[in-house]
């Protein structure tokens, strides 16, 4: 494949008022929250609960706690083959970004692009490729190219001139940490992220999000009650200022307490050795409804779709590509 891939971007405003189209991505991360009766009401309290939360971690010159309000955009990338021209696309992933407006001031910051992270190509990965190998046995050995493909379509996506055209910094993503390992506070502390843990070994995600070329580091902000993964590529505490932090920690930490309250929302805060569980009781919920089941239904759905309509149609064209990345990388 000797031109690669030609990848498009297109936003859509995630406010109150957002629907996802016919043509949009059938991802639960956000089109969850915007169906049945309650989808405005649902919608107009996740972003009020990001925004409080963002005056509550920037309270310098903030007294009435309203200074800033966060504005997010859902990215939506679209891959075609170089080669086939005008072809159609294929729906390859969906992340956040997001801008913090100062209501004082009037001025605009830019924030991280990234936050949520949602993947085709991972849903195969995970919800269909996984099961196949591992036939549902804990501790199967997975083979050495699993995540290839995904993590160099991201890479060749953050070196794409789409990207760079677009954004200026790399993305952070945000997620939960893994209920398959245990974390331990550490002495460092961090101003906007809190204190950071570590955790006794690599999970499956870990390893899966350094073949995109993003490492991970764990941190608890002020007022959380579990630490957030966080991974990125270059210098996660350098690289970006205090409030565009703030951002992503706002907005991911508000995501979380609606898909995983059990960790997010839970009664009390993660002590110095923490192991996370979704079978822990002692949580409230959000007022958003959520539905976690349709969502993990959903990942095997969009799974199956990729692996028909991407993954092998184009098996032979994606192998050699992989293969010949490998060796200009390697």
């Amino acid at each position: 494949m000797a031109n690669g891939f030609d990848f498009t971007i297109t936003t859509t405003r995630f406010d109150e008022d957002y629907e996802p189209s016919s043509g949009s991505r059938a991802t639960t991360n956000f089109a969850n929250l915007a169906r049945g009766p309650q989808r405005q009401q649902n919608l107009r309290r996740v972003l009020t609960m990001i925004d409080r939360r963002f005056n509550d971690l920037a309270d310098w010159d903030n007294p009435e706690q309203d200074r800033y309000a966060v504005e997010l955009e859902i990215v939506s990338v679209e891959l075609r083959f170089a080669e086939d021209g005008g072809g159609d696309g294929f729906p390859l992933i969906e992340v956040l970004d997001l801008q913090v407006v100062d209501r004082r001031s009037g001025q605009r910051h830019r924030g991280i692009v990234g936050n949520n992270f949602s993947s085709y190509v991972r849903d195969y990965d995970f919800s269909v490729r996984l099961p196949s190998i591992t036939g549902g046995a804990p501790g199967t050995a997975l083979p050495d190219d699993f995540g290839d493909l995904h993590g160099k379509l991201f890479a060749e996506f953050l070196d794409s001139s789409a990207y760079r055209q677009r954004f200026s910094q790399p993305p952070v993503i945000c997620i939960s940490v893994s209920t398959s390992r245990t974390y331990r506070r550490t002495e460092n502390q961090h101003p906007v992220l809190g204190v950071e843990y570590l955790q006794d070994a690599h999970s499956l995600t870990d390893a899966y999000f350094a073949k995109m070329g993003l490492g991970v580091r764990f941190f608890m902000p002020r007022g959380a009650v579990a630490p957030l993964a966080f991974y990125f590529r270059g210098d996660l505490l350098g690289d970006y200022t205090d409030l565009q932090l703030i951002g992503t920690t706002a907005t991911m930490e508000a995501f979380q307490k609606i898909y995983r309250p059990e960790i997010y929302n839970a009664n009390s805060a993660a002590g110095s050795v923490y192991t996370p569980s979704l079978a822990h009781e002692d949580f409230s919920r959000t007022q958003v409804e959520y539905d976690r089941e349709e969502r993990s239904r959903l990942a095997v759905t969009q799974g199956r779709f990729t692996e028909e309509h991407f993954v092998e149609p184009h098996r032979d064209l994606l192998e050699r590509w992989v293969a010949g990345r490998s060796a200009l990388v390697g």
